[in-house]
């Protein structure tokens, strides 16, 4: 199933709906939980329950896809996104040379995290601050939904804690990375946009075989496969389990590959104008423009 969170309405309340065709099906109207986190915290038994619904769903519950607004799925996550740097081998090479990280491949995942507050959904604006950066950049990501809690779970049974997949566009401020330290790089506001929907894990088994790229203006910045990762999506499931414990809801971006604009000669920043398109085999797509957003004097 395709799960979004959409507003019928601009005054509407945030919904839970399951895109069939040209239509969002509420779940809220077939006596299912009306938000996205509701639905996973109510665990498997749920998710089959929707689904076995939804072909006796009434003609009420349906909505044209084109008349309602989608949000980011999880529009308010309870926890800080885990993000996953130098992730896919190319893309260590070129921050090794472009952004002075190491040129050795990373023993272990390296994990920094994006405040909730850096959520955004489709159509929503990346603010471009002139005053806090000069090298705002891009990555696609493939994001993980955690459905059932995960603690110190082993490499064969990661997948199974998994919800669903997604698409995240990491945006960086290059230059505000802090004594190596990148959550204020990584972690501002509008920093995070989602969506447009999540995948269910049944319609994606194995998630090492999606294509993913990027776009700025229409021009073709970023393209690889997940097949690529350094270290897999069962692999980073283990590895934070063993010390943080994964909760329905929490999110994963699992990295992104070369082709960021650091990485390119000449360099390339993103400004204010510019439209960034995030695209994940089978998942969708995510368009979001950028916008001025540096304070008046």
């Amino acid at each position: 199933m395709k799960l979004v969170t959409y507003r019928a309405s601009v005054e509407g309340a945030a919904r839970l709906g399951v895109i069939e065709g040209d239509s969002v099906i509420d779940a809220g109207r077939l006596g299912l939980p009306d938000s996205m986190l509701g639905l996973i915290e109510a665990g498997p038994a749920a998710v089959q329950a929707l689904r076995a619904a939804l072909p006796s769903a009434p003609w009420g519950a349906r909505l044209p896809l084109v008349n309602v607004r989608l949000l980011a799925p999880i529009p308010r996550p309870r926890k800080n996104i885990f993000g996953i740097g130098l992730n896919y081998v190319e893309h260590v090479a070129e921050s090794a040379a472009s952004l002075d990280t190491a040129k050795d491949l990373p023993k272990q995942p390296v994990v920094f995290s994006k405040p909730p507050t850096t959520v955004i959904g489709p159509g929503d604006a990346i603010g471009h601050d002139a005053s806090m950066t000069k090298q705002l950049d891009w990555e696609v990501e493939l994001a993980v939904i955690i459905g059932t809690t995960a603690r110190r779970v082993p490499r064969t049974e990661a997948l199974a804690h998994v919800f669903g997949y997604s698409v995240l566009i990491d945006v960086s401020a290059r230059d505000n990375r802090r004594a190596g330290q990148w959550i204020f790089s990584k972690g501002m506001d509008s920093y995070a946009p989602f969506g447009p929907c999540i995948v269910t894990a049944d319609e994606i088994p194995d998630p090492q075989g999606l294509d993913l790229w990027l776009t700025v203006n229409g021009v073709e910045k970023q393209r690889s496969n997940t097949r690529h990762m350094l270290f897999k999506v069962d692999e980073l499931i283990a590895d934070i389990s063993t010390g943080i414990t994964l909760e329905p809801g929490d999110i994963i971006a699992t990295g992104t590959p070369e082709g960021v604009g650091a990485g390119r000669n000449p360099q390339e920043w993103l400004k204010p104008g510019d439209v960034v398109v995030g695209q994940v085999q089978g998942i969708g797509t995510l368009r979001n423009p950028v916008v001025n957003s540096t304070p008046e004097a």
